[in-house]
């Protein structure tokens, strides 16, 4: 069943569903319900709106029930963490590669799909202050670089000022797989091998496509455009202070160092503590045992440093 032209604006969101099927059940569930609930505001009244949105309350019913053991979607805490984490890491990746002047199709997916997934995040709720400005500035980072390599042109690296309010809404589902691109910089086409050095983005890979609009895809019943179907996840260091690409560990990750102050961490006299404010620590510890699933020390640390410094001070 292809997707009706009024539902355009969560295509990328099934496709991103679509490539996660086999390797994060948990993404896919969500960027699923996340279209169909976003399907749902912009035309549930049209009949083959509602069909095509009705086959997609079908998918999310019979994966609920497939994955009803699966603690990241019977409880909604833990979900928003796995997704967050993964969006998280899809972004440290591409800022690492982005700083490192390693422009590819890899890390322009990837800060796509991160801002992707931080689309899917309001699905748990309101986002916070730093997740709209992560998904600001990852699509728009995916815009530019995608439009400088288009144009023959090396992209300048890190931050810098963003033009208006740009984003990679056109390019995103035709660029990275079924375009031919003008080389510029250190721009990739071929899918990386998979070793220390690849330039493989955690859990998005790229197989090369023909040039020219492609085909079609069809997946349940539910026709979406083709996307890219990666291979297992890449291990992703964290950027460096700097600004430079990190350097691993001897056990080859970058850890945060932590808080002295809060090593021998006692709650302070005085400190009241809301239901809110141990709904809060709940989820941040929530969000570093998610971060372990996928050997991210980094976040883990941070998480439990949020939650014991809210515990101790009732402060964030």
């Amino acid at each position: 069943m292809a997707l009706p032209p009024q539902l355009r604006a969560i295509q990328h969101h099934l496709r991103t569903a679509q490539e996660h099927e086999k390797r994060d059940p948990v993404v896919t569930y969500y960027c699923r319900l996340y279209a169909m609930q976003t399907g749902m505001k912009l035309d549930s009244k049209t009949p083959e709106c509602r069909k095509f949105l009705v086959k997609l309350m079908e998918q999310l019913e019979s994966m609920k029930k497939e994955l009803s053991d699966n603690e990241s979607i019977s409880q909604e805490v833990v979900g928003n963490a796995h997704i967050e984490n993964y969006a998280l890491k899809l972004f440290l990746y591409a800022d690492n590669e982005d700083r490192a002047g390693r422009f590819h199709k890899n890390m322009i997916k990837s800060f796509y799909t991160s801002s992707l997934l931080i689309d899917v995040l309001t699905v748990f709720g309101e986002l916070s202050d730093e997740n709209m400005r992560h998904q600001k500035y990852a699509r728009w980072k995916a815009t530019y670089i995608h439009n400088c390599l288009k144009n023959g042109e090396t992209p300048q690296s890190g931050p810098i000022g963003m033009d208006g309010d740009e984003e990679a809404d056109e390019f995103g589902a035709e660029g990275f797989s079924g375009q031919s691109f003008s080389h510029g910089g250190s721009f990739r086409t071929d899918l990386p091998s998979q070793d220390q050095n690849s330039n493989e983005a955690p859990g998005i890979g790229f197989a090369p496509g023909p040039t020219g609009p492609p085909a079609s895809s069809n997946y349940n019943n539910i026709q979406i455009p083709p996307g890219a179907h990666a291979p297992a996840n890449t291990p992703a260091e964290l950027p460096a202070p700097s600004g430079e690409a990190a350097k691993p560990t001897p056990a080859g990750r970058s850890v945060p160092a932590v808080d002295p102050s809060l090593l021998n961490a006692q709650q302070q006299g005085g400190v009241q503590l809301s239901p809110e404010d141990f709904t809060k620590a709940q989820k941040y510890c929530k969000y570093a045992g998610s971060a372990l699933q996928y050997e991210d020390v980094s976040t883990a640390i941070q998480n439990l440093q949020k939650a014991l410094k809210l515990l101790t001070t009732g402060k964030e």
